[in-house]
């Protein structure tokens, strides 16, 4: 077989590589780096930091669940406080989580059944271990969307929109989810794929998720967008859980929005309006923490949750000998 001509002699340029965004040291040597791309706007909404490419499309992942959220309130869905914190949530699948989205199955005449999530153990590890521990097994109610997919059903039966189909993209909620990304994000939707959790997922580029944030947090009191916010600001506890960043940020940084994706995607709001979106591109969600502790700090946010969420440590034989930490 011939070989192919490389983009280079084919008299195209090879993209640039990504800016490095951590490291992981180990025994005082750089043993590996993570690199991906970062906005940060400033409260005006442009852009005043870029690391890499924040123009490209990418899959936004769990960090689109306002945009989804905000859409089931569009379609006449009544949710507030926790109910509405849940179904944008990426929950941990703490006793809490799990005992609210069965109340609100029932709440809305729906069956367990109904939820098409795959089979999953909690999100959080240390739930994960007395989930088995307890001779549990994977069950789609585990599944950290299980609250946004009760919701978005609950939305469905409302309307009287087919229930079998609600995760098809070209079902009426999903529609209407289409159309809250592009409108949040304020640029066209170049891709729509399938996120894990199986509902259809929106790209956007980094700048239009902060943006997206943005809007959110700026967004009119009692408009579907506010009060999204204003639920997963409330009660952050049930949009992540007791032992995950999200919570902490929001639970110390009144006013924040904060929200991780699965392939190391994060996406934040200020309360004055600041956002930033980042993803690292090979997926490691071990960096977002560092990543974001020192973009805050760039932004002049100084508070004791910075640290927390910054320590990712290394071990070796049982004892710290490292750490991921951001690299620019």
């Amino acid at each position: 077989m011939p070989e192919q001509p490389s983009s280079a002699a084919a008299g195209q340029a090879a993209p640039e590589p990504s800016p490095v965004l951590a490291e992981v040291v180990r025994s005082g040597f750089v043993e590996g780096r993570h690199r991906g791309s970062l906005v940060v706007l400033a409260a005006d909404g442009s852009v005043e930091l870029a690391m890499g490419d924040i123009g490209a499309p990418v899959f936004p992942r769990s960090t689109n669940k306002p945009m989804q959220a905000a859409a089931i309130l569009r379609a006449g869905l009544e949710l507030s406080g926790e109910r509405l914190a849940l179904a944008a949530a990426s929950h941990s699948g703490e006793r809490f989580h799990l005992e609210l989205v069965r109340t609100m199955l029932g709440e809305f005449g729906l069956a367990p059944g109904q939820v098409q999530t795959p089979p999953d153990l909690p999100l959080d590890p240390e739930e994960a271990e007395r989930y088995l521990a307890a001779g549990l097994v994977r069950d789609p109610l585990t599944m950290n969307c299980s609250g946004k997919h009760t919701a978005m059903l609950a939305a469905c039966a409302r309307n009287g929109w087919p229930l079998e189909t609600y995760l098809a993209a070209d079902h009426p909620l999903q529609q209407l989810v289409l159309d809250a990304v592009r409108t949040a994000g304020g640029e066209e939707v170049a891709h729509i794929g399938t996120d894990g959790c199986g509902a259809p997922l929106m790209s956007l580029s980094l700048t239009g998720l902060a943006r997206a944030y943005r809007h959110f947090v700026l967004a009119e009191p009692g408009t579907p967008e506010r009060r999204v916010a204003d639920a997963m600001r409330a009660h952050p506890e049930y949009v992540a859980g007791t032992r995950r960043p999200d919570t902490w940020l929001m639970r110390a940084l009144p006013g924040t929005l904060s929200k991780m994706g699965a392939e190391a995607v994060q996406a934040l709001a200020l309360p004055d309006g600041r956002a930033l979106a980042f993803k690292i591109d090979d997926g490691a969600t071990r960096t977002l923490g560092p990543v974001l502790a020192r973009v805050l700090r760039g932004m002049g946010v100084d508070d004791p949750v910075l640290a927390r969420i910054e320590d990712v440590p290394l071990h070796g034989g049982g004892s710290r000998v490292g750490e991921i930490r951001a690299a620019f």
